[in-house]
This record gives C-alpha cells, structure tokens and sequence, in this order.
C-alpha cells in the first residue's frame, strides 16, 4: 500500500499541498481528480522523489520510501517526455534496460506491450512520427515495460480516442489484478467513475473527497430520490414539499426532505405495487461540482 500523509508542499509563498492524506492500496485502482492547479501533479511529483515535501511522509507498506523503492515505480508524467527521434521498439527496450532488464527480457516485455498497447504496426516508426493518440500508448508502455511495483500516472488518457482509453483500462485493470497499487490522474471523470476502485478528490491543495466510489456516492446523497411504480406516478406532482425533476409515467425523480420522501414512498405503498425506492445517488461529475466549491 501507497500512503501520503499530511504532506504540505509551498513555492514561495503560496502553499500548493496542504496536509494532503491518501492512500493507493494494493491492486486497486485510484482515480486522483482536481482542476487544473489542484496540486495533482505536485503531489505525483512529491511521490517519486522529483520533488521534496516541505513536511508530511510517503510510505510504501508501511515504511518510508527509498531509492530503490522508487526504482519499482513506473510513472507517466502528463508532458510527453519520449526521445522523438527514437524508434518505438527500441525505446521501450532501451528504458527497460536502464531499470535493470536483460536484453532478451526487455525486448520481451516490449513486444508484450506493443501487441497490447495495439501498436504492431508501429513498431518501428521514431516517435516523432506517430500521432498524439499514438505516442500517449507509448508513453504509457514506457512506465510499464519494467513491470513496476507501484503505478503512478498523470492524464494517461490525454488525447486518446474511446477505443484507446478501453486498450488501456484493459492494460492497467491487469497490472491492478496482480496486485500492483495503480494511481492516475485524469480529467475524464466519467472513465474514472466507470474503472476506478476508489476515488481521491482534491481541490486547492487539500483533499476534499476520498473513498471507494459508493461510498463517495452514499456520502454526497442529496435531497433527490427515485421512485418506480407499476401504474402512473402523476399524483406526486401534488404532495406538498416534492419538487418533481423528473417524470416518465411510472417512473419520478423528486427533490424532498428525508421525511417528505417518506411520505411519497406511503403514498406509493397505498395506490399499488412499488418497484423501486431509493435516494438517487450522484455521479462522480456531480461530487466534484458539489466538494470543490
């Protein structure tokens, strides 16, 4: 497990991090979400040692981290930092190296990569060469082809397409599946909502959220509920204290009190069959509109 605690971070006079408190566990995939100037990257950073933490720790099961433990990170930084005039194939091989692979192995685990990262027919094309779409597969290839202990990745789905954000869901659902603790920042948080185990808000430098989605989703419940029913669900337009949202026959979306919504569900339980009753839980876009504000 990955933990960040009460790590504080200023430049200058403006404080980027402030007691941020996290963790990645192990084979679980962490979706880390903020706007722009959040403190996302600056926390990667801190993370891999790029960057010294004015106070606060990063442990790795329970200890601090060292050298050599950063050694097993694979990391993508939201810049693309590839040598354009290299070849795809011997890029990966070459990065793999630098972290200690033999040659026959590393030129395994590239191919490997490139066959999952559907970049064959690249394969031997300078990176220079290949579209944006294409160079992020590469790019996320060269945080994996030294098969890391620990993932962290900035916006690893910048500028792909919605098939190539599947490819790589699959690649990094793997790499979690074997018990490898997976952070990324993105910006598309329906794809964040969609994969990921758990979830880490943060907003000017502090956290703001962090759970497991349904806990997030549970936690941020407003005022709204879902209620399904065999016949027509008009008559909720007429109670006092509803406020319909909206409605499509049996089905009606209400804003109410807790109390309020008790009173529709007797309603209900009176006229006839009730199929569905329940507080309607947001969505990942909605939780962050609500906690950064």
């Amino acid at each position: 497990m990955l933990e960040i605690r009460d790590v504080t971070k200023h430049f200058g006079e403006r404080r980027a991090l402030d007691s941020v408190s996290f963790t990645v566990g192990e084979g679980r995939l962490t979706g880390f979400v903020g706007g722009n100037g959040a403190g996302k990257t600056t926390t990667m950073r801190i993370m891999l040692g790029v960057l010294a933490a004015d106070s606060g720790t990063v442990s790795l099961d329970g200890r601090p981290l060292t050298a050599d433990d950063r050694r097993r990170f694979g990391y993508m930084p939201e810049e693309r930092g590839l040598y354009p005039k290299m070849k795809v194939h011997e890029q990966l091989v070459y990065l793999a190296r630098l972290r200690g692979l033999r040659a026959g192995d590393a030129a395994t685990k590239a191919d490997d990569l490139i066959d999952r990262l559907e970049l064959t027919e690249r394969r031997d094309e300078p990176i220079e060469k290949l579209s944006l779409g294409n160079q992020q597969r590469a790019q996320i290839a060269a945080a994996l082809v030294h098969d890391p202990d620990v993932l962290v990745l900035d916006e690893p789905f910048s500028g792909l397409d919605p098939m190539a954000v599947e490819t790589v869901l699959g690649v990094l659902a793997e790499r979690a599946a074997r018990g490898v603790p997976v952070l990324f920042s993105s910006h598309q948080l329906d794809v964040v909502e969609r994969l990921c185990d758990d979830i880490v808000v943060i907003a000017g430098g502090s956290i703001r959220a962090a759970g497991t989605r349904e806990e997030l989703r549970a936690a941020n419940a407003g005022k709204q509920w879902e209620l399904q029913v065999a016949d027509d669900a008009a008559w909720v337009r007429e109670l006092p204290d509803v406020d319909v949202v909206e409605f499509d026959g049996g089905y009606v979306l209400f804003e109410a009190e807790p109390a309020g919504a008790q009173s529709v569900l007797q309603h209900a339980a009176r006229r006839g069959e009730v199929h569905r009753f329940a507080p309607r839980r947001p969505t990942l876009t909605e939780i962050f509109r609500e906690v950064v504000q």
